[in-house]
């Protein structure tokens, strides 16, 4: 039998934001990253820029500083405001604003921003619902209300550059994201953005299968991330999978890079191809093909393997 979808008030699921909602989110960052398509790595929460504290700063995969601003009710020009004077004093290259209400107005701000200012900038309204399926607990839903459009950002020539790398890098991912469904294309359907990489989910949060692409090379990883906190959760996964290493290498096809990472929070199995990469225009169809390739015989591979990992 099938269930309705109940929105409850974001307040009762989250009563302040600051002491409830933020703290929440800095745990369960995945749960915002996968749906806006960004790795976020969380690095700080009340960050002090100057006289105000930003609510939470991440980094993205490229190591690029993203601000978080959160609010629990409407849209209001202060938080704006707050937005921008954040990315600007952290010279971040990303700001991500939530709200329950976005006002039709800040969305419009948010879309001018995108539209007029540097191609490395982006900015998002993120809508935050609280929702529960018959008795089951609440959670939160996040809906992309403004993002960066790649389509605005080229139009938008007349008034900005955007930077050569950035636009090869969107005219790869178009070719890689258009291939052919047949015979493993998770990317079919999703608009790309001018970023080195991409990410799917596989099956459990914060592990995620990324392809890169870079002058001279292209690669996939496994990039396992799930414990937000002190990372030993990680550090478990990649064991695991570690103790199969040999079966996992056979049924890949060639020898993978085993990254623990022991000075960091995350972990990395990795496959690098090199010699050809972003630059090497006439051989796109080959790099696209090669990363499809390994997407699929990593999905393959690993997603049975994370869903049977309990730690």
């Amino acid at each position: 039998m099938l269930s309705r979808i109940e929105t409850i008030p974001i307040r009762q699921a989250f009563a302040d934001e600051a002491r409830n909602f933020t703290p929440w989110l800095e745990q369960h960052i995945e749960a915002l990253s996968e749906r806006i398509g960004l790795t976020l790595e969380v690095e700080g929460r009340e960050v002090r820029v100057g006289d105000f504290l930003v609510d939470l700063l991440c980094r993205d995969a490229e190591g690029r500083r993203v601000i978080i601003e959160n609010q629990l009710d409407r849209t209001d020009h202060g938080h704006l405001g707050q937005v921008i004077t954040y990315l600007v004093g952290l010279e971040a290259s990303t700001a991500i604003w939530i709200s329950p209400e976005p006002r039709a107005e800040h969305q419009r701000a948010i879309e001018w921003l995108n539209e007029f200012t540097p191609a490395n900038l982006s900015f998002y309204l993120v809508k935050v619902e609280a929702i529960r399926i018959a008795d089951s607990p609440i959670a939160p839903l996040f809906q992309i209300v403004a993002g960066p459009d790649a389509q605005a950002k080229a139009t938008g020539g007349s008034k900005k550059t955007m930077a050569a790398s950035e636009e090869a890098n969107l005219e790869f991912w178009r070719r890689l994201f258009d291939a052919p469904r047949a015979p493993f294309n998770p990317f079919n359907g999703r608009t790309p953005g001018p970023s080195s990489w991409v990410g799917t989910g596989i099956g459990k949060a914060g592990v995620s299968v990324v392809l890169f692409v870079a002058r001279k090379a292209h690669r996939a990883e496994l990039y396992i991330d799930s414990d937000k906190g002190n990372g030993k959760a990680n550090k478990a996964i990649f064991d695991r999978l570690w103790a199969e290493r040999e079966a996992i290498e056979q049924e890949i096809g060639e020898p993978l890079e085993w990254l623990r990472l022991d000075e960091k929070r995350a972990s990395i199995v990795r496959k690098s191809i090199l010699g050809k990469g972003i630059s090497d225009r006439d051989g796109w169809d080959e790099i696209v093909a090669n990363l499809l390739a390994l997407q699929e015989r990593f999905d393959k591979v690993f997603r049975p393997r994370i869903s049977r990992i309990q730690v």
